[in-house]
């Protein structure tokens, strides 16, 4: 017999316990009704602050927020519950509809908790909670320079982040001595806030708001005053129990509702999970004790007899770019406990051990600025130390740190999932696991937040699993391995690299890794003697084939400046050659329908009017993206245009492992979205601040922060590094994202190299980069000066100037557009 389960609230425990039961409920004995107070599917509230990089919601969106095409669940949205009735088993909605249960789980979560200061509610205040929160303040940012925030923890930390990223003068206040008072202790917080201040943000800490006067001006305790243009409370959270008291339900003292081991309620039938409810005398302020308590509900409704007995509140984090956490008892509060700590303010480094009075048995931590050992220390939190605390401090490269090895085997490594290292270790050695991708289907391991990963790789190799880095069968070397190898031995063509250091003729995955590896060396056009055959379709044709067969022509403009004579060209080219045009996200116009036979025609025009190949079709820089800077914007403080066209005229034409995308904002408003990029400069009153390793694509990443307020001369001489570096050691076919990310040291080791020159190289890599600048050639006018490379571009060998006759286009909204050849159907007989 089908039942109905009612749960109120849509974030991401709500989300998560639906998920849970419509994964285990293979019966289909529940059907789903989830009532939703906001008007949008669930969607990721931990990542909130990353709204403003692009104000698209579906960026956060929460994979199958929709459950579209699953007829057991009922999705409610912006429809919330107004009452229950524990004796009918009833909730009525908002809307007054009454909706029978026969168990009901509330989810309701928190609400920001706002001081009852005078002025509290003044035009110009706000919470940062939610994506509506964040709407009204980006439009309440306009028009103002400056914003306070109220509350130095984790949320407050984040809204600041949100502030800053609207371009407005940011400045906390804390009412505790130290910023995240809850995670980390003294001297963590000091090192926090040296790091907070160098971005630009104010900190008050030890003080309080005593009220809020008209015009936005705080009387602070320690008697200072703070004029601003906008407020946000972000001062903690309370939870959300009002449904519960009104339903006659048991609360706590303090709030929270009342839940046992099974987050049962007081009415059996009820349950409550998340930030609204009480386990165990605690209300959890995080989401991996919700997810917990989702899991127990959903396995009590399907007949399990599962319990929470409370959860790890261990914090990873990233706030403005450094990393904090914070494990097991981390301000040392058992009798007799042992604090052991190693503060380093040269390199920006706290850390912090916490064991038993005889220093036997982890019992906490805190980490600032390197969180790194974070994932192998916080399993051993109970446990017997694997060394002498101060060597575990001291890291692998001083001799000491934490070895996969020191692990016991019924420790979590990945506490998402709560998967075992015996768990892991039994995939690798009974299931067949090779490589990370397999072990993440077979454990789920590392599908969380993924801090876990590098563990994986670290048991791989445990347990004797080599991981190839062989670029394809035809080399057993990696990409950087083949770089190093042609670079140094000043091999020039395929065929003698595969002679000498490979073996067969090579295959598709081989051949355009060695022709970008040429073109990166400095060899001659792409489409020379032997090279044209390594090329992929697009760069054999200098151009990106299209659904149809048709081509897209891309002439470069740097930085999206473009006189009204140059306009003028491309749009008579698209005009005489009947081509569809589009204004790129990349600030370019592409052309699209060109036939083969058509490119160079197309390209003589171009050239003439001094366009050059925008290179997209190449795994090369594409763009440099600009806003307006300081020239036209009121805000700008940097000529960003000057900037990005000198980039883009820099490094074009430069041949990587994937396409390069770069932005250079004027200001910290970030209208050119520099962040996003492979590359992002963001000008500062002081000079520029440099980001590097983001992308967008299937898995977007934010760019973090590689150098602060240097000049323009420093900039370009850290870029020629930073993409020199990058072209030589990547892999094929990984961004600069992935790229950093699997690096020893990550950020901080590719800091040393680029910025700090640890391993010496940085002079070479200048010289690389200058080498590449000088010998830069538009790879279109290479083909127009050309006779045996024109001949190449003809859709008919033995009938050059003939087109494609099997291509088509018809009119859509006065342009042409392909159309598309139908697939013959096939019959059975």
């Amino acid at each position: 017999m089908t039942r109905t389960l009612v749960v109120v609230g849509n974030g991401m425990v709500g989300h998560r316990l639906v998920q849970a039961v419509r994964e285990r409920d293979l019966a289909g004995t529940w059907r789903i009704v989830v009532l939703a107070e906001e008007p949008r599917p669930a969607y990721d509230r931990v990542a909130l602050s990353s709204y403003v990089d692009s104000w698209d919601e579906l960026a956060l969106r929460l994979p199958g927020a929709e459950f579209d095409g699953d007829d057991r669940v009922e999705l409610c949205l912006g429809e919330p519950a107004a009452a229950v009735d524990t004796a009918e088993r009833t909730v009525i909605t908002s809307t007054g509809r009454i909706i029978g249960y026969d168990a009901l789980v509330l989810a309701t979560g928190s609400a920001p908790f706002v001081p009852p200061v005078p002025g509290h509610d003044l035009p110009g205040c706000f919470v940062y909670r939610t994506i509506a929160d964040l709407d009204e303040i980006r439009v309440a940012a306009e028009g103002v320079r400056s914003g306070v925030v109220v509350g130095g923890g984790l949320l407050g930390l984040e809204a600041a982040n949100v502030l800053r990223g609207l371009g407005l003068d940011t400045s906390v206040v804390e009412l505790a001595p130290r910023l995240m008072p809850v995670q980390v202790d003294e001297g963590g917080g000091a090192l926090l806030r040296r790091k907070i201040e160098s971005l630009d943000i104010n900190v008050h800490c030890g003080v309080s708001v005593q009220r809020v006067e008209p015009g936005l001006r705080l009387a602070l305790s320690d008697g200072g005053e703070l004029d601003t243009g906008l407020l946000v409370f972000s001062a903690g959270i309370r939870p959300r129990d009002q449904l519960a008291r009104a339903a006659g339900l048991d609360v706590g003292p303090r709030g929270g509702i009342a839940v046992d081991s099974a987050c049962r309620t007081s009415d059996p039938h009820v349950y409550a999970i998340g930030e609204c409810a009480l386990a165990g005398g605690q209300v959890y302020g995080l989401v991996g004790p919700g997810y917990a308590m989702a899991e127990v509900v959903a396995d009590r409704l399907l007949g399990g007899a599962a319990e929470f007995t409370g959860a790890d509140t261990s914090t990873k984090l990233k706030l403005l770019g450094v990393d904090v956490a914070s494990f097991g008892d981390a301000h040392a509060t058992a009798p007799n406990a042992l604090e052991v700590v190693h503060s380093d303010p040269v390199s920006g480094r706290y850390q912090k051990l916490v064991v038993s009075d005889d220093a036997s048995t982890l019992l906490g931590g805190v980490l600032v600025g390197d969180a790194s050992a974070y994932a192998l220390l916080r399993p051993l939190v109970g446990r017997a130390l694997p060394g002498e605390p101060g060597a575990l401090l001291a890291g692998p490269s001083a001799g000491g740190g934490v070895g996969i090895g020191a692990m016991p085997e019924d420790a979590q490594v990945c506490s998402c999932h709560a998967v075992t290292k015996a768990q892991i270790r039994c995939a690798i050695t009974e299931n067949g696991c090779a490589d990370v991708p397999s072990l993440k289907s077979c454990t789920k391991a590392g599908t969380g937040c993924g801090s876990c990963v590098p563990m994986l790789k670290q048991l791989l190799t445990a347990c004797g699993v080599e991981q190839s880095t062989a670029l394809c069968e035809h080399f057993a070397h990696s990409r950087a391995e083949l770089f190093e190898i042609v670079r140094a031995t000043g091999i020039r063509t395929f065929s003698e690299l595969v002679g000498k250091h490979g073996a067969g003729r090579g295959c598709d995955i081989c051949k355009p890794v060695v022709a970008s590896i040429l073109a990166s060396l400095g060899s001659p056009h792409v489409l020379d003697g032997e090279q044209a055959s390594l090329q992929d379709t697009n760069d054999h044709f200098l151009a990106n084939i299209q659904r149809n067969g048709t081509y897209s022509v891309v002439p470069r403009i740097p930085g999206g400046e473009i006189t009204p004579a140059k306009l003028l060209v491309i749009a008579e080219v698209a005009r005489d050659f009947d081509l569809y045009t589009k204004i790129t996200g990349g600030q370019r116009i592409d052309l699209f329908g060109a036939t083969v036979d058509q490119l160079p025609l197309i390209w003589r025009r171009l050239v003439d009017a001094g366009f050059e190949s925008g290179h997209a079709y190449g795994k090369a820089l594409r763009t440099v993206k600009s806003c307006v800077g300081d020239t036209w914007c009121r805000y700008g403080v940097q000529d960003s245009v000057g900037l990005a066209v000198e980039l883009e005229l820099r490094y074009r034409g430069l041949r990587s492992p994937h396409k390069i995308k770069a932005g250079v904002s004027g200001c910290a408003r970030e209208c050119a979205e520099a962040r996003s990029k492979d590359f992002g400069v963001i000008a500062t009153e002081e000079g520029w601040n440099l980001y590097v390793g983001g992308n967008g694509g299937f898995t977007p990443r934010h760019a973090e922060l590689l150098a602060a307020d240097v000049d323009r001369e420093t900039l370009i001489r850290l870029i020629d590094r930073f993409l020199m570096f990058y072209v030589r050691t990547a892999d094929r076919l990984q961004r600069t994202a992935g790229w950093i990310e699997a690096m020893d040291g990550g950020l901080d080791h590719l800091r040393a190299v680029v910025v700090e020159d640890s391993l010496g190289i940085a002079e070479e890599l200048e010289t690389a980069m200058a080498k590449h600048v000088e010998n830069y050639a538009d790879e279109w006018r290479g083909v127009l000066e050309d006779e045996e490379k024109l001949s190449r571009f003809a859709s008919f060998v033995n009938a050059p100037g003939t087109p494609d006759p099997s291509i088509s286009f018809r009119s859509e909204r006065g342009q042409p557009v392909p159309v598309r050849l139908g697939i013959p159907e096939v019959t059975a007989r």
